[in-house]
């Protein structure tokens, strides 16, 4: 299972649905890395087609297998509008290190929404050596421990 570090860049989205029918939208996005959220900043004024261009950086541990990116509008007095979420399995990430800005679908009530578009890069950590799953199993290695 792959360790390290996932840096996520938003870009940007496109052919969001408008949930403001008298204002331009102010769209973010909240990022879940299993247990780690993230908030961008809100595109104020930019609607359906806002640009972010935000780096964020994850723990990348034991189970980790996608990204969830969430996007609602920010409305004053009342809660935020869900525009719709993109989930982005991270298997071609862990096998090729670097995605380069790729559009994702983003689907609210299994209808699509629009696009997200997100690059992904990650860095194993340096600190597990080779033997690592060898020694995990335990065996002889440990049998000669003094009780």
């Amino acid at each position: 299972m792959p360790h390290g570090t996932l840096e996520v860049v938003l870009v940007s989205a496109k052919g969001l649905e408008d949930s403001d029918f008298l204002n331009s939208m102010d769209p973010y996005v909240l990022l879940t890395c299993r247990t780690q959220d993230q908030k961008s900043n809100v595109a104020s004024g930019q609607g359906t087609t806002p640009e972010w261009n935000e780096t964020f950086i994850f723990n990348v541990s034991e189970g980790t297998t996608e990204l969830k990116a969430k996007i609602f509008d920010t409305d004053v007095g009342t809660e935020d509008d869900p525009l719709g979420e993109a989930t982005i399995s991270l298997e071609a990430v862990f096998l090729e290190g670097d995605i380069p800005p790729s559009a994702y679908n983003v689907v609210k009530d299994e209808e699509f929404k629009g696009e997200i578009w997100i690059a992904l890069s990650f860095k194993p950590s340096e600190n597990r050596s080779r033997g690592f799953e060898e020694e995990s199993y335990g065996g002889w290695k440990n049998s000669e421990a003094s009780y």
